[in-house]
Order: C-alpha cells, then structure tokens, then sequence
C-alpha cells in the first residue's frame, strides 16, 4: 500500500513457477501490487525451469515480491493458503488444470469464500478439451503453433524462436485478462476466473500470418530475414557487416534508390510495383545487395533515416545496451540485492505519465520464504505455532 503505483491497493497470490505465469506477475508486482510468491518449504529450486535463484534469469523474473514457504499439501499448509485467499484481490497459477482441484485450490473453492476473488490460470493447451491435461512447455507449443514453420531460411526446417515467447506472450495476455477482470469488478463487484494457454497465446501471436491461412487460405512460408510480404524489407550486407532496411510501399521504395544511387530501378517493369517486386524478390535482392555493400553500415544508416527511409543497426544484446537510445529511455533499471549488490534487470516496456515505474526496483529478488514470519503473523500465528508449522513440514 502507499507506493505511488496504479496496482498498490491490490493483494496477489503468486502460486506460479517456470516463466509463462511468473511473467503475468512480474507486470502485477511492477505495477505495485503485493505479490506474495508462495513456494514449497524444503524443495530445491528447480533449475530446469525457474534457473538459479541468483541467476539473471531468476533475478529478472521474481524482483518486486514477497516470498513465503507453504506446503500445500499438507492440511494445516491447505488452511493458511486458504485464509489468506479471503483476503487477496488476484490468485496466478500455472498447474495443469487437474492439479490445482486435487490440492483443493481451484477457482470454485477460492470463490466460495472470497466471490471477488481475480483467479488467473495459465495452461498448456487449455482448462478443457482433449489435450487438457498434457505437460506444455514453450518449445512445444512454439511448434504446435505454427511459429516453427514460419521461421528461419527458406528450406531450413523448423526454427525456434530465440526467446520462449509462448511463455512471455501467455503471460502478457493473462496479465491484461486479470487487469481487465479488476476492471469489472469495479462496476460488478464480482470476481472472474480469467484462463489462458501458452498454444492460445502463440497461435494469436502469429497475427497476420495466421490471417493469411484463415482469409486467403495460403499457407505461409519459411520467409528468413525478408518480410513475408513486403520488399525490399529486410537484411542487407554492408561493407563491414549488416543493417536492416525497411523500403516497401511506394514512397518510400522511390526514396530508398534514390538515396542508394539506382533511380534505374524505378523504369525496371520487373519492379513497377509491390507485387512485381515481391514476384522477382531474389533478383532485385541482389541488385541491392551488390550496391549496399558498398557502403559501411554506419553511412548507410546515416542517409537512408535522413531521407526518411527506415533503416538500423543489427545488434548483439550488448550492443543493444550501449545504444544511446536505449540508454535515455532506461529501460535497464536498478535491482538492489541483499548479497549481490545493484544489478540490472530489465524494466517495464509501458510508461505512465503520472505514475512512472520507479528508476530502481521497490523489492529485490525474495530468498525463499524470506518473508514467511512477517506474512503469517498477519494471520495472528504466534512465535510458538510459526516453530510448531516448521517442524511438520507446513512451512
């Protein structure tokens, strides 16, 4: 409460482990909603999924919240969740959908004593339906959801993307979902279970490339580093490396062999249009290639952006941030931890006038349970009970 965010008064329940899910809560947390990550007492990390607890990966993902120890599978462990469910606004959970009912904890129990409750859910393949109850992992639902066969070179063979954005993109969707939920529940003073799957979330990530199969019925291609449909949009080589070149439409193709000295180009009929110069792609590629090699990419980038024509640099992740661009806009922000001191983590992509996301995290990165104590003392449990939970295994 108190700290200035649009998402301070909110109370969540983060039961999620992996990324697709900690995703949809790291947006909650940022935003200055408490975010109580609940994990198993005496269970090591698991690496395969979350990463260790003071890698980048970890660090990134799990800054701005609280941490407790609560086994919930134990009765006492199912008891505490419970109460403090009463009193929460968001619950986020990443089970397969049969596992959250065999502990007990699903939406229809959690609504039964708190109806406001906001019960978000991210699955593999969805809460129903035949594959309901299949493990999902990005990887899997990458290919599943036509995004493999749509990258890489042309005849390359199924390309994975180089983020797990089945995993981000579902728990960006959910993230929305539950903040259009508390929306509503201004107006209706009703909770809602908000549900959505990392297949669901990837197919609607193909956008434009599924409307071509679902309108046009064309199945869309491995494209490389050419747009699918625009040209010349794409990488060109340069005399020390690479750029990429933005130039389809008309304006801006007669500004681009302006710029690049080839106004010819323009009386090529192979090349009168957006569909003729998509038809003889190849040919006109290495047209241009043959002349943008001839120039640095820092010239290239140079006159094409002051012709109006779009035009950058390809960066590794470094490069990225030593670019004085990226550097004004901050989004690398400071994360002060306990044992490793100021770290970057990356910052919100979203920015607000009047309520701007802090320049340095509110909350580093928990240690496990690091706040259990102060977390159930609010539940008026005792220094006695609190050693008494430790010792069962509850906490």
């Amino acid at each position: 409460m108190g700290n200035g965010l649009p998402l301070s008064h909110i109370k969540v329940l983060d039961l999620t482990r992996a990324r697709a899910g900690p995703t949809a809560a790291r947006h909650l947390a940022d935003w200055g909603a408490d975010v109580i990550k609940i994990e198993m007492p005496a269970s090591p990390e698991d690496e395969g999924l979350g990463g260790i607890r003071h890698g980048p990966d970890f660090l990134n993902l799990h800054r701005n919240k609280r941490s407790i120890t609560l086994n919930l599978k134990k009765s006492r462990g199912l008891e505490l969740f419970l109460e403090m469910a009463r009193e929460a606004d968001v619950i986020v959970e990443n089970y397969r959908p049969d596992v959250k009912r065999r502990l007990g904890i699903d939406y229809e129990k959690v609504k039964s004593i708190n109806p406001r409750i906001i019960y978000g859910s991210i699955s593999g393949f969805g809460q129903d339906g035949p594959l309901r109850d299949r493990p999902g992992l990005d990887q899997i639902a990458q290919g599943m959801g036509g995004l493999m066969s749509i990258t890489g070179l042309p005849g390359q063979g199924p390309v994975r993307v180089g983020v797990p954005i089945a995993d981000l993109s579902s728990g960006n969707y959910l993230a929305m979902g539950i903040l259009l939920a508390l929306i509503d529940r201004d107006r209706s003073g009703e909770g809602q279970w908000v549900h959505t799957s990392l297949l669901e979330a990837q197919i609607s990530m193909l956008d434009f490339q599924a409307a071509r199969w679902l309108i046009d019925g064309e199945v869309p291609p491995q494209a490389g580093n050419n747009h699918p449909t625009g040209i010349p949009m794409g990488v060109y080589p340069t005399s020390d490396g690479a750029i990429n070149i933005a130039a389809a439409g008309e304006v801006l193709w007669k500004r681009f062999i302006g710029v690049i000295g080839a106004p010819e180009l323009a009386e090529d009929n192979r090349y009168a249009d957006g569909e003729a110069r998509s038809t003889n792609r190849e040919a006109l590629n290495k047209t241009l290639e043959s002349i943008t090699v001839q120039k640095t990419s820092e010239e290239w980038i140079k006159s094409l952006n002051e012709a109006g024509v779009p035009c950058g640099p390809i960066y590794s992740v470094k490069e990225t941030f030593a670019d004085e661009q990226v550097q004004y806009l901050g989004i690398a922000r400071d994360m002060v931890h306990s044992e490793l001191g100021t770290v970057k983590v990356v910052g919100q992509a979203v920015n607000l006038s009047r309520q701007p996301q802090p320049s340095t995290m509110r909350r580093s990165t928990p240690e496990k349970g690091q706040h259990t104590n102060e977390i159930l003392r609010t539940l008026g449990i005792d220094e006695k009970e609190l050693e008494s939970l430790r010792d069962e295994g509850v906490i």
